[in-house]
């Protein structure tokens, strides 16, 4: 699905993506896709479906999006909390759950969310890659929602 806002993310730059074991094929799939529509994928992990700890997979996507190596992360495991629990310690970092178009899109436009956290056991493919494409192709839009949005970081 289109939108008509100006994209607010740096497309130039590649995209962060990490997951745990539960999420693992939902991100070789959405590597595959990314890669497919010629985007530059760093992949921090899991490469298997071997049992791991999810945050050693989102901290790094976090530091690397909050450091702005990265236009923006996707996180993916089994129900997405864990991952975006985690990611969302960082300052920086507005990790949404999503489990559909209409979140990806609000997590975007009025939340300003970088990491779209998907839940691997509560999706299918198709809609994982619609989601992607839903929230790399989102702006924030600013307005009524700036001033929430600066209100979440803790100084």
């Amino acid at each position: 699905m289109e939108t008509n806002l100006e994209v607010s993310f740096n497309l130039a730059l590649p995209v962060a993506i990490g997951a745990d074991h539960a999420g693992f094929a939902y991100k070789e799939e959405v590597i595959s896709y990314l890669e497919g529509k010629g985007m530059q994928v760093k992949d921090f992990g899991t490469y298997s479906s071997d049992s791991v700890d999810y945050p050693d997979f989102a901290h790094p996507v976090a530091s690397a999006v909050e450091a702005g190596q990265y236009a923006f992360g996707i996180l993916i495991c089994g129900s997405a909390n864990g991952v975006a629990i985690t990611a969302n310690k960082h300052q920086g970092i507005r990790a949404a759950i999503c489990w559909g178009d209409e979140l990806a899109r609000l997590a975007r436009s009025h939340n300003d969310a970088n990491i779209l956290c998907i839940p691997a056991r509560f999706v299918d493919t198709a809609t994982a890659r619609e989601m992607t494409d839903i929230f790399m192709n989102t702006s924030f839009e600013g307005g009524r929602h700036e001033n929430r949005v600066r209100k979440i970081a803790c100084m």
